[in-house]
């Protein structure tokens, strides 16, 4: 693996770290639609703790390898596991209730809906650490939540130009309560790194391996396993091709974190949402709602309005 270092030459660098941008669009992207096929096999939809502990145990690997030789991304730090429960606890909800909202939604309706929790994030710091955003950042987030709440009500509605939508009610249920643990994992995430002085590498380190070993304990009560023998074999490849996604986009999102600026960060980010949204109408097979159009476009261009407003704050 090539390591983005000093030494490298500028044309290098560019070459290394658009080469990692890339394979973290495809990573993000693939594993969207891979996981949307799992979940679509009515024997593995039941199986949402179990397909979250694989992964957490995947990601607990990936980082175990990255932070030793030759590699060494960086150095593990331990802390308390009394002290890293409850960030386990609401990393189990930020994984559970998205991919819940997967199963039951179409992959626009999913990947748009993360966008909320931009605003979500924003209210939870102003009402928990009176932390208030610049006036234009507040009026960008409304035509975030207009864009989401025109393409719900569109895309949950019974039929679409005849078509049975693939948003459920239970779909949206998922989705915003997923919003509301995604919001407050992100705000305790900042909260520890300020306490344990960790990096989001050590920090991902310590907590995945107990939010698997959580959600082993209550897997036999809520989970409903098929039988291995009726699961066809291209869904275990499936899985694992999940699990090996997972793996590039924590790689992959080291490097863009460490070596390009938030613009491109938040550029890349963009990317990845009109690419995902794009490909799920592209393959839906049906025709495209004038109000689902209008509340894309309206979503992506507030929250495009609002990542311009946040950069030119932080500059």
């Amino acid at each position: 693996m090539t390591q983005v270092s000093l030494e490298d030459s500028p044309k290098q660098a560019i070459w290394i770290s658009g080469l990692w941008i890339i394979i973290n669009t495809i990573a993000t992207v693939g594993i969207v639609f891979t996981n949307k096929a799992i979940f679509s096999d009515p024997a593995l939809r039941h199986c949402q703790l179990s397909f979250a502990s694989f992964h957490f145990l995947v990601t607990w690997l990936t980082l175990h390898a990255l932070s030793k030789s030759p590699l060494s991304l960086f150095v593990p730090r331990r802390a308390a596991t009394r002290q890293m429960i409850p960030l386990a606890m609401a990393m189990c909800f930020n994984i559970i209730l998205p991919n819940m909202s997967l199963a039951y939604s179409s992959v626009m309706f999913y990947q748009l809906a993360r966008i909320l929790v931009t605003p979500a994030v924003a209210l939870m710091n102003l009402l928990l650490y009176r932390e208030a955003l610049p006036l234009s950042a507040v009026f960008a987030l409304v035509p975030v939540c207009v864009g989401v709440g025109l393409f719900t009500y569109s895309d949950s509605s019974e039929s679409v130009d005849g078509a049975i939508s693939q948003t459920s009610t239970l779909g949206v249920i998922f989705a915003f309560t997923g919003v509301f643990a995604s919001a407050l994992y992100t705000i305790w995430i900042a909260s520890y790194h300020r306490k344990l002085q960790m990096s989001s590498m050590q920090l991902l380190h310590n907590q995945a391996p107990i939010a698997s070993l959580l959600l082993l304990y209550v897997i036999p009560f809520l989970d409903v396993l098929p039988n291995h023998r009726t699961v066809p074999i291209n869904r275990w490849f499936m899985i694992a091709l999940s699990g090996a996604l997972a793996s590039l986009i924590n790689i992959s999102q080291f490097y863009i974190i460490a070596q390009t600026g938030p613009v491109s960060s938040t550029v890349v980010g963009h990317v990845k949402t009109c690419t995902i949204v794009a490909l799920g109408w592209a393959l839906l097979g049906r025709d495209i709602n004038q109000k689902s159009v209008a509340g894309v476009f309206i979503a992506l261009g507030g929250i495009i309005m609002y990542s311009a407003v946040m950069l030119r704050a932080k500059a």
